[in-house]
């Protein structure tokens, strides 16, 4: 049974908003929905309608310091409910299987691994399933998990960049899609980007903005917390930071010091260009 607040995206026969009570227990109850409020909320309502021995699965991207706490608030009040962070992978699992990094007590874990079995990979359980620790564990192993795409993507991103502005290669999708066979830098990743490249060789649809969605800031904070270097996950997301800026204040400074110390050529702000300012 599943449920969604937007009507345009749940389908059910029956009519009226499915609830815990309609399943036998014990139940398990899965959300996705996003990290913070929206997940906090949604415990909140959940411990007025489970028992105990029922089940509560967060498999969205909530930060691994809320884990604790939801499973405090819904072992509050004596109904001593087990908390278990379960993440998967993204869009594609539902073609290839998700990559599962569990947290939870074991006896938990063990109580819902026919679901874990039906949705991760095909192949040996411990290739894309790993029960990483108690509660929490699962969110902190998928943090890093998406710490380490950022690096990989932006390393594939800066060799694309580097391709294109050379002189020499004149077919860089194909070169990249060569790529994808024998050599050491092949992966899922490196074949979303050739996927990508054949609808769009140059890229030229798109803009240059990227978001981030919190993961790969929460990385580098645990990293400073740890005292862990992680210079490639920095820069990665500093370079989206980037991405977001039409005229970089930071290089207008650079710009400047340049000129100044060694009368380096600078390039002029035009009108419209948001950096005209006499001040």
């Amino acid at each position: 049974m599943g449920y969604d607040r937007n009507p345009d995206v749940h389908r059910r026969r029956q009519p009226g908003r499915p609830g815990p009570a309609t399943l036998a227990a014990p139940r398990t109850v899965w959300i996705m929905v996003p990290a913070g409020d929206p997940t906090r909320q949604t415990v909140e309502e959940l411990r007025e309608l489970l028992s105990e021995g029922d089940l509560v699965i967060d498999g969205g991207n909530s930060r691994f310091t809320d884990d604790s706490a939801n499973s405090a608030s819904l072992a509050g009040e004596g109904h001593r409910l087990p908390r278990l962070r379960r993440v998967p992978g993204g869009v594609w699992g539902l073609e290839v299987g998700y990559g599962l990094m569990v947290g939870g007590e074991h006896k938990w874990v063990e109580q819902a691994m026919p679901i874990f079995d039906a949705l991760r990979p095909e192949g040996p359980r411990e290739e894309g399933f790993a029960h990483a620790g108690p509660v929490g564990a699962g969110h902190f192993s998928k943090m890093v998990h998406n710490g380490i795409e950022y690096g990989l993507m932006q390393a594939y991103a800066e060799g694309f960049e580097l391709l294109e502005a050379s002189e020499l290669v004149t077919d860089v999708p194909a070169t990249i899609k060569a790529w994808q066979r024998g050599t050491v830098v092949r992966s899922w990743l490196l074949d979303l980007l050739v996927r990508a490249l054949d609808s769009d060789p140059e890229l030229d649809d798109l803009r240059g903005y990227v978001e981030d969605s919190g993961e790969g800031r929460w990385t580098v904070e645990e990293a400073i917390n740890h005292s862990v270097p992680a210079p490639v996950i920095s820069a990665a997301l500093f370079a989206r930071f980037a991405s977001r800026q039409d005229d970089s204040p930071a290089m207008r400074a650079v710009a400047a010091l340049r000129n100044q110390f060694g009368g380096h050529a600078v390039h002029m702000a035009g009108p419209s260009s948001g950096g005209g300012s006499t001040h």
